[in-house]
């Protein structure tokens, strides 16, 4: 697709990739939606899009589909690999925090949290 039919439809490339023109929401955003199968609605309200960026939004997505799940999946793995290596990096830093004792007061809601991560580490 050329610049010009790229900018018929809403839709332009920046340095964070596919971006619906008017905003900073890339279409990898919008595709981690799609991806989990939520209404055109819901995600429309959830980014405060019109309705004209969001169809432009899924028209292109469906007519340039291969092309925006390679982008999409790039995207997620230079997340991840990211994730990796701030946690590497910061791993002594987590540990001391995570090490030292509750301020006053805050003992009940550390708890939750502890409950609440042990739940989400058993899921997992």
């Amino acid at each position: 697709m050329t610049n010009l039919s790229h900018e018929q439809t809403g839709i332009i490339r920046t340095e964070r990739g596919l971006t619906i023109a008017g905003t900073r929401i890339t279409l990898y955003d919008i595709m981690d939606y799609v991806t989990a199968e939520y209404p055109p609605k819901f995600i429309r309200g959830l980014f405060d899009l019109t309705e004209e960026q969001i169809n432009a939004a899924l028209a292109y997505i469906e007519a340039n589909r291969p092309l925006v799940e390679a982008e999409y999946h790039q995207v997620l793995q230079e997340a991840e690999e990211l994730r990796l290596y701030y946690e590497e990096k910061n791993r002594d830093l987590i540990a001391r925090i995570a090490a030292m004792p509750p301020k006053p007061g805050q003992e009940e809601i550390r708890a939750k949290l502890k409950a609440a991560k042990a739940k989400r580490q058993a899921k997992a």
